[in-house]
């Protein structure tokens, strides 16, 4: 999870990107690590970073789909933290894909970026450092800052656009959202080709791969769905749905490819559209006790409502949660015991809740339902 301000709603942080990468990469040999690859190869390489106490080589395992037409390159990044599985599920599906016998320009896959947090499954490193926190790392510093470094450099630097996959913290599952940096219009356009429930423009953190990315003038969207050490259908199924309709948007897929699986009745109907958020805020627990949500994920909340409860464990006082502008909630506490301060809500603000809530429950009814093209392989 690249975790939101939970003190205040404050205007994005902007940073001066770089010049921007071309929409079309050229279409000569691709090196990664060790390997070359020409148009219209595929295949893998491990990437050597470092190694640890006990001799075991930590590497990061790059898959590669070149198309044998030209187009942009995307990299699809996954498992920053090492406790996010979602993405890892996602990567890993995508690439069993047969849209991709289709594709315009190249696909750069790395469903594992932090292997030492994975294995240990953590969200951090070894040296309990945040990966997300280390960037642009250096090939001289910790094993985290080494790891960033080569990813950058072997990776990153020759994409020209990313997608990159996280998941909420443990007990704090998302709503699937996209997040994109400010003024980036390049992702805000991928946002909406995405068609996630919710998209917010959000603070880019001082040390994190977006941070990074945008310096380059790469376009980056963030994906944020479910929670830690969790899978859900619904998240991956989201989240495949995007990838497809982003590289559709780019080009990358034509968009005349449908083939329902056979047996199947095709789905009518379009997904909506992406609400974007201008904002996001915190509800906090104004004592601690026991909380009670009286409203879930993709829910709306208007001004002076109680969203929830905290209660005495020891007694019969209650205290209401208020809110304090209207929003749908795109996160949530799921722990019962919370103490005063803690997250309990975290809502997108709108002013026509009601109507982007009915958006997000026909978005889900028809997640659930597709069976076209875009998930007949996974």
């Amino acid at each position: 999870m690249e975790k939101a301000d939970q003190s205040s709603s404050r205007k994005p942080r902007r940073v001066k990107p770089t010049v921007a990468p071309p929409a079309h990469v050229p279409r000569s040999v691709l090196r990664i690590g060790d390997r070359e690859f020409l148009p219209g190869e595929s295949g893998k390489v491990e990437i050597k970073i470092g190694s640890l106490i006990d001799y075991q080589p930590v590497t990061m395992t790059v898959h590669v789909h070149r198309g044998k037409q030209p187009g942009p390159r995307i990299l699809l990044s996954a498992a920053l933290h090492g406790d996010e599985i979602v993405g890892v599920e996602i990567v890993r599906s995508f690439l069993r894909s047969r849209l991709l016998s289709r594709l315009h320009g190249d696909v750069v896959a790395v469903p594992v970026v932090n292997l030492p947090a994975f294995l240990a499954r953590s969200r951090y490193l070894p040296d309990r450092r945040d990966l997300n926190r280390v960037f642009p790392g250096s090939t001289n510093g910790s094993l985290g800052s080494r790891l960033a470094s080569v990813y950058l450099q072997e990776v990153v630097a020759k994409c020209t656009h990313i997608i990159d996959f996280h998941a909420g913290s443990v007990n704090q599952p998302n709503l699937p959202q996209i997040r994109f940096s400010p003024g980036d219009t390049a992702a805000l356009a991928m946002a909406r080709a995405f068609r996630a429930p919710v998209a917010i423009e959000t603070t880019i953190r001082a040390g994190s791969f977006r941070e990074s990315a945008y310096r380059k003038g790469i376009p980056y969207l963030l994906y944020e769905a479910g929670e830690a050490h969790r899978v859900d259908q619904a998240d991956i199924r989201c989240g495949l749905q995007g990838i497809t309709g982003v590289m559709r948007h780019l080009g990358m897929f034509p968009e005349e490819v449908r083939h329902p699986r056979k047996g199947k009745a095709k789905v009518k109907g379009k997904r909506p559209e992406t609400f974007i958020s201008p904002s996001t805020s915190w509800l906090r627990a104004p004592r601690g006790g026991i909380f009670r949500p009286f409203v879930d994920l993709g829910e709306a909340v208007t001004k002076g409502m109680v969203a929830g409860i905290v209660a005495d464990p020891f007694g019969q006082h209650e205290t209401d949660i208020i809110a304090r502008t209207e929003g749908i909630v795109i996160g949530i506490s799921r722990k019962a015991a919370v103490d005063e301060g803690d997250g309990t809500f975290h809502v997108a603000q709108t002013t026509h809740a009601v109507t982007v809530q009915e958006s997000i429950q026909e978005n889900r009814s028809l997640i659930d339902a597709e069976e076209a093209a875009d998930t007949a392989a996974w």
